[in-house]
């Protein structure tokens, strides 16, 4: 037996023996239980978990699914997938055995989530659909790859939601002039504004940078780090994607105003931030700012589509404007087609040429 009760507060504990994965033998002891089939249900968990059972909880699993994905995910993009599995698929399917899960039951399950409500008291969007789903068949996918699942049930029974079409918002150069012009009341947020506008970061690569990305002989600024606010405490991580992290090249006048941002500072160190603000604060300012200047309210990350849609007027290919703005040429390609001269005439006429010196 290795479920025992503890006589002196009346609660239930587990002493159970397994072997890790190197092969040792270890002990575990778990404590705190109300009842004794509650510490046996957690022993038999346990012993499935160990055991790499499909026969465990979808609960359980998870907790398998955490070891082994978090130690490779950026901290904030593990908590966005923890939220998910912890509001919206644990609370139906945790205590399902997840080689029992049927691809009704995500069905059913997706019909539940489909009636779900955000804060504002409107219905989840396709985009967020889509989202959660997504992490359901990426569990159902981890089971299937490293613990031998049979068959992933998300799958068979198909997604939910849809990618929406949001129409690109950005500011001509013109627009960003006057929002500039604003903003100069407060130098700090002014040269923050400048760095997005004119180089094309992200706002999180923006907060992250610091005196010792500058090379102001050669004209450049480093992007290898990004900044989150995670849990209450400033985070830098990792850039967004290997692209992310890049080598761009400033103009002069740019050079010449982060070189005034510095002086701003009684004492700035080489690896302190320069932007030591938060997104809210910046987001304030996109407000304040807008409406002083007159000009439509962009979202923050549209100011990286104005930098873009810039190159694009200035006559920048899409491979040369990827590799500034950290992105593969394709995904330019696609995202800002609409914004590329069309070549269409142009090549017509090549082509009629072409057919007609054959004639001659």
């Amino acid at each position: 037996m290795s479920v025992y009760k503890n006589e002196k507060n009346n609660t239930w504990y587990v002493m159970v023996r397994y072997n890790d994965w190197k092969g040792e033998r270890k002990q575990k002891c778990q404590r705190g239980f109300s009842t004794k089939q509650e510490a046996q249900n957690w022993e038999r968990q346990f012993q499935l978990q160990k055991n790499a059972d499909m026969n465990m909880t979808l609960e359980s699993f998870c907790k398998l699914y955490e070891k082994d994905v978090r130690p490779r995910l950026k901290e904030n993009t593990w908590l966005t997938k923890e939220s998910i599995i912890q509001s919206k698929i644990l609370p139906y399917l945790g205590q399902r055995r997840l080689s029992e899960i049927t691809a009704k039951d995500v069905i059913d399950w997706q019909n539940e989530m489909r009636k779900q409500k955000g804060k504002t008291g409107k219905e989840v969007s396709p985009t967020y659909l889509k989202t959660i789903h997504a992490q359901l068949s990426s569990i159902f996918n981890h089971a299937i790859r490293y613990y031998d699942l049979t068959i992933n049930p998300a799958r068979k029974a198909g997604t939910m939601g849809m990618e929406e079409s949001k129409e690109m918002l950005f500011w001509t150069k013109e627009e960003y002039l006057k929002f500039a012009d604003v903003m100069m009341d407060k130098p700090l947020s002014f040269y923050a504004f400048e760095m997005l506008y004119w180089c094309g970061i992200r706002e999180g690569e923006l907060l992250a940078l610091t005196p010792a990305d500058f090379d102001f002989k050669n004209r450049t600024v480093t992007i290898n780090k990004s900044y989150q606010r995670l849990k209450g405490k400033d985070v830098v991580t990792v850039p967004k994607t290997k692209k992310s992290n890049r080598v761009i090249k400033i103009p002069q006048f740019l050079a010449d105003e982060m070189q005034d941002c510095f002086k701003l500072f009684y004492s700035l160190r080489a690896n302190d931030r320069i932007f030591p603000v938060t997104k809210h604060y910046l987001h304030h300012e996109m407000d304040r700012g807008s409406k002083a200047a007159g000009v439509k309210r962009i979202p923050i990350h549209s100011i990286r589509h104005s930098h873009v849609s810039l190159l694009i007027d200035m006559g920048f290919t899409a491979l040369a404007i990827g590799d500034r703005v950290g992105h593969e040429s394709e995904k330019i390609t696609y995202r800002y087609a609409h914004l590329f001269p069309s070549r269409q005439t142009e090549m017509a006429d090549r082509l009629d040429f072409e057919r007609i010196s054959d004639d001659i």
